[in-house]
């Protein structure tokens, strides 16, 4: 797969790409590979991860890194971490803002971005044969019982967040995998996609101040220690992943993208606005000194005779139109500059 040569306004566009892909990532039950692959570069994202390998590795060792960049295809990549990491420090704090004070909006439009998502991966699927069907069910069964596993508590062991990281970039590497839904499950959501994030841009808005005191503070330095253990775990997965990913993509691509249509609608019931909050258990955080309750949900049928259900449904069109718009962008963008596909 070579790259073609992009223009500034593709670049601009990579950027932005980035930026909805960490904000998906942000959002349990939104897959940023979903982004990527409705978007139109899933198979250049992952063909860039396939290439951290051991001949990379010993281009990097030999300080090659001009050769390095171009095996890697590291101006693609640099694009799109750097529009994710402009997420995670400000759309991820406007998705915080959103979701507490506008939350039956704010899922009622992740739900349509879903529903248009699994429109979007079973167009692009083509026809469907007994093996195909079967393989979408068990995706269907294994995203529902996803959905009602109970959570964790919260545990802030760096081998644990280790794994958490490991686990958590699947949402970018597989399609229709939410990442945040499975840290939610493992309890440690709020403590490596919250707390975590918001102590690294705290920690430079200290800087800025010139205000060092954050260096006494024991909780606080715990918590950028954490976010370092969950990164690391996070590039060792996603490094790996990529790898098992374009082999079973290569061999068993059609099983592979009925698994994950079936999964992305099983996780349908993650992403029901409708919902009331319960609390079954609570644990002691060692971070606040405190006690505090594991937080699920039970979904209820809404009255939609009620005003703010029917613009709920409202903002569920309006995220499937998201999607069905970012479809279009990465048809346009295949046609005008985008990867050619050499095998």
């Amino acid at each position: 797969m070579i790259p073609e040569k992009r223009s500034i306004f593709d670049n601009i566009a990579l950027v932005f790409k980035g930026i909805l892909m960490g904000a998906a990532n942000k959002v349990p039950g939104i897959s940023g590979g979903v982004i990527a692959f409705v978007g139109g570069f899933y198979e250049e994202f992952i063909f860039s991860l396939n290439r951290f390998n051991f001949y990379s590795f010993r281009l990097f060792i030999s300080l090659k890194w001009k050769s390095f960049f171009g095996y890697v295809n590291g101006s693609f990549l640099t694009l799109l971490i750097t529009g994710m990491l402009i997420s995670y420090f400000s759309v991820a704090k406007v998705l915080d803002y959103l979701i507490s004070n506008y939350e039956l909006y704010v899922w009622s439009t992740f739900l349509g971005m879903i529903i248009g998502s699994v429109y979007y991966l079973e167009k692009q699927f083509g026809s469907w044969n007994t093996t195909s069907r079967l393989s979408a069910f068990l995706g269907l069964v294994a995203g529902l019982s996803l959905s009602l596993i109970p959570q964790m508590p919260a545990n802030d062991n760096l081998y644990y967040v280790f794994f958490c990281g490991l686990i958590s970039v699947a949402g970018m590497t597989l399609p229709g995998l939410s990442g945040s839904f499975l840290l939610i499950i493992l309890g440690n959501y709020v403590l490596l996609l919250v707390d975590s994030v918001n102590a690294l841009y705290d920690t430079f808005a200290f800087v800025l101040k010139g205000d060092y005191s954050f260096a006494t503070d024991s909780q606080h330095l715990r918590l950028l220690k954490v976010l370092t253990v969950f990164t690391l775990g996070s590039m060792t997965g996603l490094v790996s992943l990529s790898h098992l990913l374009a082999f079973v993509l290569q061999k068993f691509k059609s099983i592979t993208i009925a698994v994950l249509i079936g999964f992305v609608a099983g996780s349908l019931m993650v992403i029901w606005p409708w919902k009331n909050p319960i609390y079954e258990s609570a644990y002691t955080d060692e971070l606040s000194n405190g006690l505090k309750k594991v937080k699920n949900f039970q979904n209820y049928w809404p009255d939609f005779s009620e005003q703010e259900n029917l613009i709920a449904l409202g903002y569920i069109a309006l995220g499937i139109i998201i999607v069905l718009g970012i479809d279009v962008y990465g048809k346009r963008g295949k046609k005008h500059g985008g990867v050619r596909v050499n095998r």
